[in-house]
């Protein structure tokens, strides 16, 4: 190697004078490229050691037309998505992922005032790619930007096309296994608190539940809407109590709306589980402490963020992944029902 002198940041030139190469030669192992021999490979790279040389992050951008920046995005308030654990434990999982990458990873809570805020900033070449978690149909639907940019959805687009990337649980079957819980428990006058149907989990989880008590030969009409909010549950709940006091098995399609409803059955004076058997949907932090602790469907949150950063990065990359991704859930049984 060649020694070299002076002050100041290195840079490319002094990198390739230092290890006897050209400057297009430090470029090509700077950005890993297959053309460069692994003996030399080598050299350039003790030399970036030797001189602690930074790559210019912009410059690599030009170059490789990348920001190595992906977003992910939340169509939801921003008093939703801080009081949920489900995407807190999103987020921990894609930091995870693509925390051995280079890759920086960008939180986009969509603009209440102005959604279409958000789709100009990822169309703006500020991104190479999005998460999309949360999805909805309507003014909150991001399918149609796929066509512009690597998206990967945590959850099917209800509006999307079969093409599309996606990383899911299998919410039917898993509403359905809570509701067989509580049919085996004896539970007869079964109701659910459904999610909002513009979001596909709402829809799925409504259909698991259906299923099972139609299977069971139960009735499916006690049906109350919440939008996965504590409060959302419990006014549900005080509805459902209102049209039928005998509910005598409740499932809810989150854990938040299932604690919402465990605080009204405690204001109408019904005992869980004696009374009244609740299960939830998520496995969330606050399920096994809630009184009683929750009986819930465990979905993997932490795993489906981690696949989706693994999905997005190799679409980007231009590398083989397949379209869909569904994960298992598992009943967790406690003491509500």
């Amino acid at each position: 190697m060649t020694a070299i002198s002076g002050g100041g940041a290195p840079t490319l030139e002094m990198v390739a004078a230092h290890a006897g190469v050209s400057r297009a030669t430090v470029s090509r192992v700077v950005n890993g490229s297959p053309k460069v021999s692994p003996d030399v490979a080598e050299v350039v790279q003790r030399a970036i050691e030797e001189l602690n040389y930074v790559p210019n992050r912009a410059a690599r951008s030009l170059a490789s037309r990348r920001t190595q920046a992906i977003a992910l995005i939340v169509p939801e308030s921003a008093a939703r998505v801080f009081d949920d654990p489900f995407f807190a434990s999103i987020v921990q999982g894609v930091a995870m992922a693509i925390a051995p990458t280079e890759y920086t990873l960008t939180m986009m809570i969509e603009s209440e005032v102005d959604p279409d805020k958000t789709r100009r900033y990822l169309l703006g070449g500020n991104v190479d790619g999005a998460l999309v978690v949360s999805h909805h149909t309507g003014d909150h639907s991001y399918a149609h930007l796929g066509r512009s940019l690597p998206l990967v959805f945590g959850g099917r687009p209800l509006d999307g096309e079969s093409s599309e990337f996606t990383v899911d649980v299998d919410n039917t079957h898993g509403a359905a296994s809570g509701t067989e819980h509580l049919v085996a428990r004896g539970r007869r006058r079964l109701a659910t608190i459904a999610g909002p149907q513009d979001m596909p989990p709402g829809v799925d989880r409504l259909r698991g539940f259906e299923s099972a008590a139609s299977a069971a030969g139960l009735a499916t009409d006690l049906v109350e809407f919440g939008d996965f909010s504590p409060a959302s549950g419990a006014d549900a709940m005080r509805r459902l109590l209102a049209r039928e006091p005998g509910i005598d098995g409740v499932f809810a399609a989150n854990d938040q709306m299932a604690m919402g409803a465990l605080t009204a059955l405690a204001e109408a004076g019904r005992s869980v589980p004696d009374d009244v058997s609740v299960v939830g949907f998520d496995d969330d932090r606050y399920a096994a402490t809630a009184m009683p602790a929750l009986t819930t469907v465990r979905q993997p949150s932490n795993r489906m963020g981690a696949e989706m950063a693994r999905k997005l990065v190799a679409l980007i990359e231009g590398r083989p992944v397949e379209a869909a991704t569904i994960l298992s859930t598992e009943l967790v049984v406690r003491a509500s029902s």
